[in-house]
């Protein structure tokens, strides 16, 4: 998952992350694909040997990064000054573990940076919140709930 010229298959991802954790990778993709259908067209992007590769959901601005890393599945949103503003607002609703991930990021100039392992339903489902505060979604519920 290091190599520049190797783009990440479905089989080396689920190697390196873990059969548990790719349940959850496939789970934020799924949810993505469903509550933005045709809005996004995820983009590998390569960070280097240090970082490798992560899955970029972008459309006129960042919405949020998937970053496989061994043994775990992690996500990357950065909240700017309105959206933070919302956060508050639902803070309350969300998971004990999101809720201290993100009032332990450091608030930069361009916004919050925020990483979460994704590891339970619940975090699942806080990611579904958060990122309902970045775009409002096309459809209301995922799948599997």
């Amino acid at each position: 998952m290091t190599d520049p010229h190797i783009t990440p298959t479905d089989p080396a991802i689920e190697e390196l992350i873990g059969k548990e954790a790719y349940r959850y990778w496939k789970s934020i993709m799924e949810l993505i694909e469903h509550r933005y259908p045709d809005v996004f067209d995820p983009e590998w992007l390569f960070g280097g040997k240090k970082h490798g590769w992560s899955l970029r959901y972008k459309k006129s601005r960042s919405f949020c990064t998937l970053i496989p890393e061994k043994n775990r599945c992690g996500l990357l949103i950065v909240f700017g000054a309105k959206e933070r503003e919302m956060v508050e607002d639902i803070k309350e609703d969300l998971s004990h573990y999101t809720r201290t991930e993100y009032d332990g990021e450091k608030t930069y100039h361009d916004g919050k940076w925020m990483y979460l392992t994704i590891d339970s339903e619940d975090v699942v489902k806080d990611v579904a919140s958060l990122l309902a505060l970045k775009r409002r979604p096309k459809k209301r519920e995922h799948p599997s709930q």
